[in-house]
């Protein structure tokens, strides 16, 4: 073309690499255009010469396609005062399809983010679509916390929201366009309804089946005037509508017409993603939310990461790290696969392979003996006729009660503040990952590695009908059902079984959890001090293990020095000490009598000091305690004749023991 061209200064070309003065396509790139308007070139005179469909339309290559004609202009070039040569550099591609793609001016439909919202609103809000978007966020909780943040600079700092597309699929925007001047129909609102009417009749199709003269029937239309538009609606704003398609009827109070504002409208308790949404679904969501109701659809957002290898590296077939949810399941079962997620922090990518899912695997292990023991040592208990009042208990029982009740209470609050009823106080987390690692050391350490250890003796060794069994069993029926409610949204399968074997006939997801007995703080303390000292028996015991001295800590004595409120605690449990330290003797002596070289513990509630050697005595054939003497029990000649100690003697012909703390 033989026109003038101005030359503008721009702060994007550089004065170090090629002329200084470089070719302006405000048209075809982004810098180039904002150069261009920023000096004055109006917007209508910038030359658009590839239409929609490719092609060229005006100049010496009128009517051919875009990627054919790369061939022509450098042949005119070459022939001209130019000269050709090759070089590789980097192209933009379509992401999805890989295919090159270009830079082009374009007519947009935008959603103004700084103009005051309520263009089909009965009730306008003054505010603008970004600062109800902002106080939007500050109204809605977020798991993990980092995403209110990412989600608040994403809004903070975006342009206006460009909804349509020119792509020949999805979901046309239904405007009819001034063939000359490209404003929109004067009575467009009103034809949206119609439109939507003629849609829901007949599909789709019927947007493009339907001519225009059929849509401008009224006798003021011109409609040879008016041609439809070929874009499509941007594809975030179909996902960030869902609230309006789905939530209406089940998650709304008051609905007060099409496109009306109102603040009471579809909201959710939750929407769940992965952290990729902030700038897609929960984004669209919260744009389109306060454009229609002034605030989110939304309550709380959560959001997690993605699926990757047991090394953090994104899964693909190529690099052969793809671990099948499927081959999951057929190789370790469901359970597995459902605690593998719970157990996994989603805040963060999930690592997983054959590794880390063998390490799920022990973890269920755990739970479902703990689950088997506790079945199988309440079997003979009804809990109508044998259950003890928490008042009656026998002093570790209650500690027991007191401590489920704790961790129950810590459970709940990692879960949701609104599950069951046992909730004051907490607040929901929705970390489910620390529910599955506090659930298993419970089992392993409080009730596997003390309590289920010291109960043993208990429950093994005293009439079956005994104050002090019944006593255990009544607190091993509260742990079996708590423990199952804990695990149940997670450990489903398993738990709905042991549910069943205890003989409910209703599903245990319609039961709510259990509410425990108040937590005594000051047995809670009393008993944190036992066990301090006890896992310094263990120590001991560890060290004569290891030379060889003692197999079963019931071939060894203990000899406890202890002063302050260690040794007041100690002396409450009386000749019952020995059986928490599960030895078959147990002295508790002043701290001023040690005269041994070994190092006097002091701690915050007094000192205390320790000595484990061999136990005396012979060993009972009955509950392996070393005594004093043994007692013959049997009647020949149809029994024969054992020797057992004397509480082993009490237990089986009298009412049983008198126990009154472990």
């Amino acid at each position: 073309f033989r026109r003038l061209s101005p030359t503008y200064l721009a702060e994007d070309v550089s004065d170090t690499e090629g002329t200084g003065i470089v070719h302006s396509s405000p048209a075809y790139g982004l810098e180039d255009f904002y150069s261009c308007v920023r000096n004055g070139m109006p917007i209508e005179q910038i030359l658009s010469p590839v239409q929609n469909n490719g092609i060229y339309k005006g100049g010496p290559f009128d009517g051919w396609h875009l990627w054919k004609v790369n061939q022509r202009v450098i042949d005119v070039l070459d022939s001209s005062l130019f000269s050709v040569s090759k070089i590789q550099h980097s192209y933009p591609h379509c992401w999805r399809h890989k295919s090159p793609v270009i830079y082009r001016l374009a007519a947009q439909w935008f959603i103004r983010m700084d103009e005051g919202v309520g263009i089909f609103a009965t009730d306008p809000s003054p505010l603008t679509l970004r600062q109800l978007a902002l106080k939007a966020i500050d109204d809605t909780e977020f798991y993990p916390q980092s995403g209110r943040n990412r989600l608040r600079d994403m809004i903070a700092n975006r342009p206006d929201w460009c909804i349509s597309r020119q792509r020949s699929w999805g979901v046309p925007i239904p405007f009819l366009l001034h063939k000359e001047t490209g404003d929109l129909h004067p009575r467009t609102l009103e034809l949206i309804d119609k439109i939507a009417d003629i849609i829901f009749q007949g599909g789709i199709e019927a947007w493009t089946q339907t001519p225009v003269s059929e849509l401008l029937t009224q006798d003021s239309d011109d409609s040879y005037n008016y041609i439809k538009s070929q874009d499509i609606l941007e594809v975030w704003v179909d996902s960030g509508t869902s609230f309006w398609h789905v939530l209406r009827g089940s998650h709304e109070q008051v609905y007060t017409g099409r496109l009306s504002y109102h603040p009471v409208g579809p909201e959710a308790d939750m929407y769940l993603e992965g952290h990729d949404q902030h700038r897609g679904w929960f984004h669209s969501s919260l744009l389109l939310g306060c454009a229609i109701y002034g605030r989110a659809p939304y309550k709380s957002l959560l959001t997690h990461g993605f699926a990757t290898d047991g090394q953090g590296r994104k899964m693909s077939k190529s690099l052969g790290n793809v671990v099948s949810p499927m081959e999951v399941v057929k190789e370790f079962g469901a359970e597995i696969l459902r605690l593998w997620v719970a157990n996994t922090d989603y805040s963060g990518d999930l690592n997983v392979d054959k590794k880390i899912l063998a390490r799920v695997v022990d973890a269920y292990r755990r739970l479902r003996n703990t689950f088997r023991f506790l079945l199988a040592n309440i079997n003979d208990f009804d809990y109508e006729q044998d259950f003890v009042i928490p008042e009656e208990l026998l002093e570790l029982d209650r500690y027991a009660l007191c401590r489920l009740a704790q961790i129950q209470g810590d459970l709940i609050g990692q879960y949701d503040a609104q599950l069951g009823f046992f909730v004051g106080g907490y607040y929901g987390q929705y970390e489910f990952h620390p529910v599955v690692t506090h659930t298993v050391l419970y089992c392993t350490e409080e009730l596997g590695g003390f309590y289920l250890d010291v109960l043993k003796d208990r429950l093994y060794t005293t009439p079956p009908k005994s104050k002090a069994r019944r006593s255990a069993q009544s607190v091993l029926y509260h742990i079996l059902h708590s423990l199952v409610l804990w695990m149940s949204p997670i450990l489903s399968f398993t738990a709905e079984e042991i549910w069943q074997v205890l003989g409910y006939k209703q599903s245990i997801f319609i039961e709510k959890y259990w509410l425990h007995t108040a937590i005594d703080e000051k047995l809670m303390q009393k008993w944190q001090n036992i066990l301090m000292v006890r896992r310094k028996v263990n120590e001991e015991l560890e060290k004569l293990r290891a030379q060889g001295k003692i197999g079963s800590g019931l071939q060894a004595k203990v000899r406890v020095w202890a002063q302050g409120a260690i040794a007041a605690d100690l002396a409450s449990l009386g000749e019952e000490l020995h059986f928490v330290f599960i030895t078959s003797q147990a002295d508790l002596l002043e701290v001023e009598a040690f005269t041994s070289n070994q190092l006097v513990l002091k701690v915050k509630n007094g000192s205390f000091a320790l000595e484990v050697s061999v136990a005396d005595g012979v060993k009972c054939s009955r509950c392996w305690h070393y005594v004093d003497q043994l007692v013959p029990h049997g009647h020949p000649p149809d029994q024969e004749v054992a020797l057992i100690c004397q509480r082993c003697d009490l237990n089986l012909n009298t009412t049983g023991e008198n126990r009154q703390w472990v």
